[in-house]
């Protein structure tokens, strides 16, 4: 793992040929904080490099080689467990930060198109495959009573709760289907003033069911559907009145979909992660969008890259969420 001072553009192309996404080093850790007078080019090459480019050193705000970078940290042993990560799944690893480079600049419906297009992209891969054919049958997911979510109105208010707790309120094709018809009625009714939503059980949502993974009929039948159904997209639509409360685990689409909600409270014990890289997935239900939309697109290629947890104190002070409630007991 070798850490590239780059001080000249000559150099800095030099390097792309053995650090590409299919050689055997497919990343480029670059060293920050060093002058030179060709800084500005170098970070514009940066920018359109192919693989993850990992900025190493504390260096200040302005500094145009740390902006380039796809995420940066503090010293080599930061940078070790995204480097482990980013060699298991080099081509998730590149398609993540090439997505999340051009996403930030699109309008909302070309950025969610983008990023299904690259989720798709990466379905028919090797890495995504591998993964697949290494899971073994599942037993059939807990049955909870009732519909899976629950509407509850009063006056002008309404309250969407996921009803799915015995399975962690993943986010099933019931799940999906069931939250674009809570969220059509809260577009269409415009005398709904405030919308809070909330999940039953001891967390928010662990994501999408692992079960349903890859049971699309292909990769670009999966992207039409998701064009067609992705309840991000009704969310960000009517997000200046709803309030996502969220508690406990929120991983993957658990925290990809309540992202595009106004404003985001959570209690002290919530926790957040973004694990698809190992599956040799990026984030699909639009976080590339709607996280990097709140936190920027180097902490959520962090996030990514590094499959880490972060606790509620974190997620407020970088944006991901607006407030801490007192912890309250979830029915």
């Amino acid at each position: 793992m070798k850490i590239h001072a780059i001080d000249t553009l000559a150099e800095f192309l030099a390097l792309r040929e053995s650090h590409a996404p299919l050689s055997p080093q497919p990343y480029l850790l670059c060293r920050l904080g060093t002058a030179s007078t060709e800084t500005a080019a170098i970070a514009a090459a940066l920018q359109a490099f192919p693989g993850p480019v990992i900025g190493v050193g504390g260096v200040s705000g302005d500094d145009p080689l740390a902006a380039a970078c796809d995420t940066v940290v503090a010293d080599a042993v930061q940078a070790a467990p995204l480097v482990t990560n980013i060699e298991r799944s080099p081509i998730a690893a590149s398609v993540l930060v090439q997505t999340l480079r051009a996403c930030g600049p699109l309008p909302l419906a070309d950025a969610l198109n983008l990023e299904s297009l690259a989720y798709a992209t990466l379905q028919s891969g090797p890495e995504f495959k591998a993964w697949h054919a290494r899971q073994t049958p599942s037993l059939a997911a807990p049955v909870d009573d009732g519909p899976a979510v629950l509407l509850s109105r009063m006056d002008d208010d309404l309250d969407i709760q996921l009803n799915r707790p015995s399975n962690f309120n993943a986010m099933t094709v019931e799940m999906r289907d069931a939250l674009n018809e809570a969220l059509e009625l809260v577009i269409h009714d415009s005398s709904l003033r405030g919308v809070r939503l909330s999940g039953r059980g001891r967390c928010f949502s662990t994501g999408g069911d692992l079960r349903e993974f890859g049971t699309a009929p292909d990769p670009a039948t999966a992207h039409l559907i998701r064009n067609l159904t992705l309840p991000g997209r009704l969310l960000a639509a009517c997000a200046a009145r709803v309030v996502a409360d969220l508690h406990g685990s929120c991983i993957g689409s658990g925290i990809e979909f309540p992202s595009f909600a106004g404003h985001i409270t959570a209690d002290a014990q919530t926790w957040f992660q973004l694990p698809e890289l190992k599956y040799g997935l990026i984030p699909g239900a639009g976080g590339c969008v709607s996280i990097s939309r709140r936190i920027g697109r180097q902490r959520t290629a962090w996030l990514v890259l590094s499959g880490k947890r972060i606790q509620a104190p974190t997620a407020l002070a970088w944006g991901l969420i607006d407030a801490i409630r007192p912890q309250s007991v979830q029915t």
